[in-house]
């Protein structure tokens, strides 16, 4: 059984979201939270597997929710939930720690399909909030070129760049596979000269562009 806190100001909208994986045989809401600051004292006690999180919120929005649990190391794989209002939100929610996007009209086979994802370790980012937020970025010119076509990722670079996209630091990247930190900005680096990128957010965005991810 999946465990999930569902997040969200909205009472109608949140308790849709209820019924709605009530339905379903391996979800189990077992915690809500109508704002950020009920979402900083709900989601450490109920320790859920997956949270939904809006992130636009009372008292404190998902990001600073986000952020928050980070720091504690008590951030469960989240994804958010949006109407889409803001891509700057987006890709900052992307360097604080959030696992997937969807849009709130996505279908339940959908959510849920999204939810199995996160349980089992990985990302999800619905296509259409990438290519927003890619064609926001393409007046940004990069520092120095990609090669054309961009050389493959290296396996070890491909899992960097995994955790790279859940908002882990170079710290706990190198942690994580028992290397030094010196080593993981190697990686980083050469992860943003095969992409042509300067920072860790462009190289996430491209890479799901490009499918290496």
């Amino acid at each position: 059984m999946i465990r999930v806190c569902i997040v969200e100001d909205q009472t109608l909208v949140r308790h849709g979201i209820r019924s709605l994986l009530d339905l379903t045989q391996d979800v189990k809401v077992v915690a809500e939270a109508h704002d950020g600051e009920e979402a900083l004292s709900v989601i450490p006690k109920a320790r859920p597997d997956v949270v939904l999180l809006d992130i636009q919120l009372p008292k404190r929005n998902g990001i600073e929710v986000l952020r928050t649990l980070k720091e504690s190391n008590q951030l469960p794989p989240t994804l958010i939930l949006t109407t889409f209002d803001d891509d700057r939100l987006v890709l900052e929610a992307i360097r604080a720690g959030a696992r997937g996007f969807l849009l709130k009209d996505v279908t339940l086979k959908q959510l849920t399909e999204a939810i199995r994802t996160l349980k089992a370790g990985g990302t999800l980012i619905k296509p259409a909030i990438t290519e927003r937020i890619l064609r926001g970025l393409e007046q940004a010119k990069p520092e120095f070129p990609s090669l054309n076509p961009p050389d493959p990722l290296t396996e070890r670079e491909t899992e960097v760049l995994r955790l790279m996209v859940a908002g882990h630091s170079n710290r706990e990247i190198a942690d994580a596979f028992g290397m030094s930190e010196g080593t993981v900005k190697n990686h980083v680096s050469s992860i943003l000269s095969k992409l042509g990128v300067r920072d860790r957010t462009r190289a996430v965005l491209k890479a799901l562009e490009l499918g290496f991810i």
